[in-house]
């Protein structure tokens, strides 16, 4: 097999987000931009990775880890941003990938076609497309034959060559054994006074060394500079896990209002509502049913289980089979046992809900004490009666009952009532005398 290194430029500050974070770092369906870059990479089998940063952003170095990082201290442009990457591909005399970690969505089907093109005897393989607004974009310039002759910055471009439409996305693929000796004679005589990656066409052309460019989609192309160029990104992104979703057997009623992450994962059968949001690290099992305006993040959810409306599932959250989660209902760092029910306005936190367990309307487990977290445990075939408040740590026995209204801050046994409420006492003619003694005190203050 080829054997494959990538360098990942990420050096950039991303001046027009406006943020304190490097540009990289901006997320796209719940992941960092240069995350999902080394993602594509890493299922290709590339052999060697180095993210190309910026000085003081050690937070990049951090989330690539363990991928090396290398830094470039002055940004001079393209070429002089690969060159710190020389202390780890020195001898590399396989294909090394040129990306950036702002362009996020190419495809391993694209990098493996440029691949494929560099090891027929191109020295440099260009990756172009047709954008719809070819704007600002550098230029390719092919000969009559179809040959990549030059890329021409934009800055440095006449009219004639600005007409052309075929543009280049900065991606490249060179081969190792000559990528550094050709970056070392690149200048920086140009309107921007910068070191042009893109002069390495010209330079292996001029060593009479073949050259080649292979044609991606816009889609895959687009990149981030901006807030607004983030959700384009975000979009797009979305757009692909929908219709990878509908493909393997998800039923959407309007995916356009449906939210996934990177790493959400479906069964078959999952029929999903409107308006559902998906957090980071969510497994749904098959035959589940999510209802509209639901929120899960780092929840599991079995076979069969019904959620919400609006529900919300928070980190280690664990539904079992064909339990029913249902509207208004909280429930977080907690095991629901295989068809109990938690349908109305109810919060379970830091808790355990044994088998065909059901939970009453209102029902809260309060686990925090101000400084410590504690747990609930209820048994199978409870029934918790609405309004209930259990105050943790506190457990409640299998066939147990709590009277509605009842706070409960000792165990119960199992298959007993817990009764936690004051006595009802009921004074004959109260409301009456009340509502006639106020109505005669507001007509004397008239």
């Amino acid at each position: 097999m080829a054997r494959i290194a990538a360098v990942v430029l990420a050096a950039g500050m991303g001046t027009r987000m406006k943020s304190s974070l490097p540009k990289v770092m901006h997320r796209v369906a719940g992941r960092p931009m240069v995350s999902h870059l080394l993602a594509t990479l890493d299922g290709m089998g590339v052999e060697k990775n180095v993210v190309v940063v910026g000085p003081d952003m050690e937070i990049v170095t951090q989330t690539v880890a363990p991928v090396p990082t290398v830094v470039q201290e002055k940004r001079l442009g393209t070429a002089d941003a690969v060159k710190p990457a020389r202390a780890f591909l020195d001898g590399f005399d396989g294909s090394v990938l040129i990306l950036y970690g702002d362009t996020p969505l190419i495809t391993e089907s694209t990098l493996n076609a440029m691949l494929a093109e560099r090891e027929k005897g191109n020295t440099v393989v260009v990756l172009g497309f047709y954008p719809a607004d070819p704007g600002r974009y550098g230029r390719l310039i092919v000969d009559k034959a179809g040959g990549l002759r030059e890329i021409v910055e934009y800055k440095d471009a006449t009219e004639e060559q600005r007409a052309v439409r075929l543009c280049n996305s900065g991606v490249m693929c060179v081969d190792g054994k000559k990528l550094f000796s050709l970056l070392d004679r690149i200048g920086n005589d140009n309107a921007a006074r910068e070191y042009y990656l893109t002069d390495l066409v010209a330079l292996a052309r001029a060593d009479g060394d073949k050259v080649s460019l292979v044609e991606g989609s816009e889609e895959e192309m687009t990149g981030a500079n901006s807030r607004a160029d983030l959700a384009l990104l975000e979009k797009i992104a979305q757009g692909r896990l929908r219709r990878r979703f509908l493909a393997d057997g998800v039923t959407m009623t309007d995916p356009d209002t449906v939210y996934f992450s990177f790493d959400t994962r479906l069964g078959r059968d999952v029929v999903i509502e409107p308006n559902v949001f998906f957090g980071c690290g969510v497994t749904v099992e098959d035959g589940v049913t999510i209802r509209a305006f639901s929120h899960l993040e780092g929840a599991y959810v079995r076979k069969n289980a019904q959620i919400g409306p609006f529900a919300r599932l928070r980190p280690e959250a664990d539904i079992g089979e064909n339990c029913h989660i249902g509207d208004f209902v909280e429930i977080k760092k907690s095991r629901i046992e295989t068809g109990a029910k938690v349908n109305h306005l109810s919060y379970i936190g830091d808790a355990r809900v044994g088998e065909r367990t059901n939970i009453g309307a209102g029902t809260i487990t309060c686990n925090y004490d101000g400084y410590f977290k504690h747990k609930t445990d209820i048994g199978a075939d409870v029934f918790i009666g609405s309004d209930t408040v259990m105050v943790a740590p506190v457990a409640i026995g299998d066939g147990a009952m709590t009277a509605a209204g009842s706070v409960i801050t000792k165990n119960v046994d199992a298959n007993a009532l817990a009764l936690g409420r004051a006595k009802q006492c009921d004074l004959s003619g109260w409301a009456k005398t009340y509502r006639d003694s106020k109505k005669a005190e507001k007509a004397a203050k008239k």
